[in-house]
């Protein structure tokens, strides 16, 4: 039976006095633009994070839950678009994710709610991606100039002013060739880093292996959430109906296709990951992987230009990841600031868009420096971000939209993923962000080293 037509608060007529969406949120992609998007936004780095999250699971409960956590994002990002294809077929094209949960939930609150987690996420990657850009400078700056004066915050300054001006591009749309790049590059440093292990496991410095749990069954609890919630925030994309937003309508199962070639290459990238770095290093799996095959104290574990090549690897996909997470600040200041009715280049445009993305990437930059957490920053974003975005909100917009019967097998599938991953979000929050104070002992403001 077709949905009756009600009033839609987010209707293109509305649209046209947006600049958010008119600019940054152009409509013009195919289903392989989605694709690069979503892989870089999901594909990153943080693959180097996946040796520091099995440290807290074990080899079995490891691959489990990076397994879980595999299946159930794809569900959950592919009811999503289902419901975005809904929403668009009765004449409601949502190209923001707050929009379309005030309208599948009539609720006002629900949009601020969702902004403000948008918002917390973004930053937090924003954050966590500049940072780890200026670990991948200090850890080639030490290996050519071991005992150089140069320190982290002056790295992460360094790449904070490549991300200002990368920061113009004015549009979603303007990155895809930059996300395919992204996509190749996340690639590129896998098979580099897997080979870097493979090399260490097997040479005569080979560290010895150790893959035991904290020996205090409190501790293991903690530990195993928050590796979960490292889990969570690896697998997140909370900004999937503003990349479906990108695709040019109609939508109808472009999004689909672009999460089979993101799923891809997730699976190729993250087991070979996580499964080399945790063989060779175990319990003392470092938050990145590149830092325990150069450690501080002895010689590096591979050869220094397998991983120099696969740091700039890195470091260049942080540039991406960074523009990518930074779109939906970017929509929210020129929905206020820039003038759809001038052109996008325009002197009336141009300079706020300028002025205010470049105090952004500042902020971003600043906080990477006083506070080096990556692999608590991990933890917590995933906890308090992507879980209520990624592994509960979908489920619920899916059973709110479509009223699949209570004797059905997806309304308690949906409701099933709904309970266990708010638990488990409680549970990662309070883990997580425990460990952020426990690891605040060990580090000073503007510290020289991330902690982790």
């Amino acid at each position: 039976m077709p949905e009756p037509p009600r009033i839609d608060p987010f209707a293109e007529n509305l649209r046209e006095q947006d600049a958010g969406a008119a600019f940054v949120l152009e409509s013009k992609g195919q289903w392989w633009h989605a694709g690069f998007h979503l892989t870089t936004a999901i594909v990153g780095p943080t693959i180097l994070t996946l040796p520091y999250a099995f440290r807290g699971l074990g080899w079995g409960l490891g691959f489990f839950c990076l397994t879980a956590m595999a299946i159930v994002t794809f569900y959950s990002y592919y009811l999503m678009s289902k419901v975005l294809e809904h929403c668009e077929k009765a004449g409601r094209r949502h190209i923001r994710f707050r929009e379309l949960a005030a309208d599948v939930l009539g609720s006002g609150w629900m949009f601020y709610v969702v902004i403000s987690i948008q918002t917390a996420i973004n930053t937090g990657i924003g954050i966590a991606a500049i940072l780890l850009g200026g670990q991948c400078l200090e850890i080639m700056y030490s290996s050519i100039y071991p005992n150089g004066s140069l320190k982290l915050y002056e790295f992460i300054a360094m790449v904070t002013l490549v991300m200002i001006v990368l920061a113009q591009f004015p549009t979603f749309h303007s990155l895809r060739h930059i996300n395919l790049g992204s996509l190749l590059l996340s690639l590129g440093y896998t098979f580099l880093v897997v080979g870097a292990c493979i090399y260490a496991g097997t040479s005569k410095h080979a560290p010895q292996r150790d893959y035991s749990l904290e020996s205090k069954m409190s501790s293991r609890v903690f530990s195993a959430f928050t590796s979960i919630s490292i889990i969570a925030a690896i697998f997140g994309n909370g900004i999937l109906p503003e990349i479906q937003a990108t695709l040019a309508p109609p939508a109808t199962g472009k999004m689909v296709k672009g999460l089979l070639m993101c799923y891809t290459v997730i699976f190729v990238t993250f087991y070979s990951g996580a499964a080399s770095g945790y063989w060779v290093f175990g319990s003392n799996s470092n938050s990145n992987i590149l830092k325990s095959l150069m450690p501080d104290e002895g010689p590096s574990l591979a050869p220094t230009w397998v991983i120099g090549l696969a740091v700039i690897f890195v470091l260049l996909q942080l540039f991406a990841i960074g523009l990518v997470y930074s779109q939906v600040a970017y929509e929210i200041m020129e929905k206020k600031s820039a003038d759809v009715k001038q052109g996008m280049f325009s002197r009336r445009n141009l300079i706020p868009r300028l002025i205010l993305r470049t105090l952004y990437v500042i902020f971003c930059g600043f906080f990477a420096a006083m506070l080096p957490f990556f692999g608590d920053i991990n933890a917590v974003v995933g906890a308090i971000g992507f879980i209520p975005l990624d592994f509960i909100l979908p489920m619920l917009l899916y059973n709110m939209t479509y009223k699949p019967p209570k004797s059905s097998p997806a309304y308690w599938i949906n409701i099933s993923i709904i309970v266990v991953f708010t638990g488990t979000g409680i549970m990662g929050a309070f883990s997580s962000i425990r460990q952020l104070v426990l690891d605040a002992n060990k580090f000073k403001l503007f510290s020289s080293h991330a902690v982790g």
